[in-house]
């Protein structure tokens, strides 16, 4: 296929709520479009799934636009492509900025597949039809919030809640979740809060009968989990610590998770995400699929990758009225008793709503 034309868009989207980590409150959300066109006028969309602050990695929105505006689309436009896997060996002499790579190399896998006139979810070798989905909920200033928050959500049939902890909230928030709640699936999120300095607290969380703790440790770091995951019985999932195809190798063999967590953006894209789903299957690490306050655009590519067969914890891709009071995609992404129906349109098997995305782009380059 040859890229004709790539269109950059910046966008502000004001989502509904406040989501609060221990990174911090975030409401309005930057975020980086990418669409690809090719000779024969059919478009392909990724999303960069970066923030305006570098807080959950190194990556932010402007440095986003900075790399695939002198570095990545160069590569691609007015360029024959034969598969977008070739992407990955293209990009490879400019180091991480995986969420860059991921935007535009996104954006033409759904132009791949719209040509190859199969669905994202099938070009990526995707079997499932429904996809079991949770919900991840911020940290709030009351119990009263949280457990109306999480009834909620279990009123909406959610496969699984999340619920974000740091110092000072945790043990006191499960005991009253618990309390509250003693049999749904929960998993707590520390997005790297804690040490190995927190051993006992964290031994504590055992108690809770937990299906994860995610990244309670340092962004980045294998070896203290492993020392970590071998002190408690609750499994640690990786987040933050997967970045591409040779940490998740690495982190197996250490002994450092029992689960993991694959965020497209965080690993380089979709191609680098396939590599890692068949090493996770063979070493039977179950995966499932975070996510990144995505738009509709990134939130169709979430369940085209978990379509894939080792994705078989309930992730993160809730509907997009959860998020936003009108998404850019039509029609939006809904889930129904905590499942969602993988779409057997092509490509990412929604249509971009191009009045919405006019709305919110604040900057835009066209490069042809």
């Amino acid at each position: 296929m040859r890229i004709n034309e790539v269109v950059l868009y910046k966008m502000q989207m004001q989502m509904k709520n406040p989501f609060t980590t221990s990174f911090g409150t975030e409401q309005n959300r930057e975020f980086l479009l990418v669409e690809v066109k090719g000779d024969d006028g059919i478009s392909g969309w990724g999303e960069g799934v970066t923030s305006e602050r570098p807080l959950y990695s190194e990556e932010f929105t402007l440095q986003s636009w900075y790399m695939l505006e002198k570095f990545l689309i160069p590569l691609v436009v007015n360029q024959e492509i034969t598969h977008p896997d070739d992407l990955q060996e293209l990009f490879k002499p400019y180091k991480r900025n995986h969420m860059a790579k991921s935007a535009l190399e996104g954006a033409v896998w759904d132009l791949y597949a719209k040509q190859c006139g199969e669905s994202l979810a099938t070009s990526l070798g995707g079997t499932k039809k429904r996809i079991e989905v949770g919900i991840s909920l911020g940290i709030e200033d009351s119990y009263e919030k949280l457990i109306q928050a999480i009834q909620e959500k279990v009123d909406e049939g959610y496969k699984r809640i999340k619920i974000k902890i740091k110092p000072g909230k945790d043990i006191e928030v499960l005991r009253e979740v618990r309390k509250h709640f003693p049999n749904i699936p929960l998993m707590v999120d520390a997005n790297s809060a804690y040490t190995l300095d927190d051993i006992n607290l964290l031994k504590a969380l055992d108690e809770f009968n937990l299906m994860m703790i995610e990244q309670p440790l340092t962004a980045g770091d294998l070896i203290d989990h492993a020392k970590l995951q071998k002190q408690i019985n609750t499994p640690i999932c990786l987040d933050e610590s997967i970045h591409s195809f040779e940490d998740a190798r690495q982190a197996i063999e250490l002994g450092s998770c029992k689960i993991i967590n694959l965020k497209i953006g965080r690993v380089g894209g979709l191609t680098a995400s396939k590599r890692i789903h068949d090493l996770c299957e063979n070493a039977g690490i179950p995966l499932w699929c975070g996510g990144m306050l995505e738009s509709g655009v990134g939130r169709a590519h979430n369940i085209a990758v978990a379509a894939l067969a080792n994705f078989t914890l309930p992730g993160d891709t809730a509907s997009s009225s959860r998020y936003w009071e009108k998404d850019i995609i039509q029609p939006e992404v809904v889930a129904k008793n905590g499942v969602l129906t993988v779409q057997d349109a092509i490509g990412i098997g929604y249509e971009v709503d191009r009045n919405e995305v006019k709305k919110h782009t604040v900057a835009k380059k066209v490069f042809s």
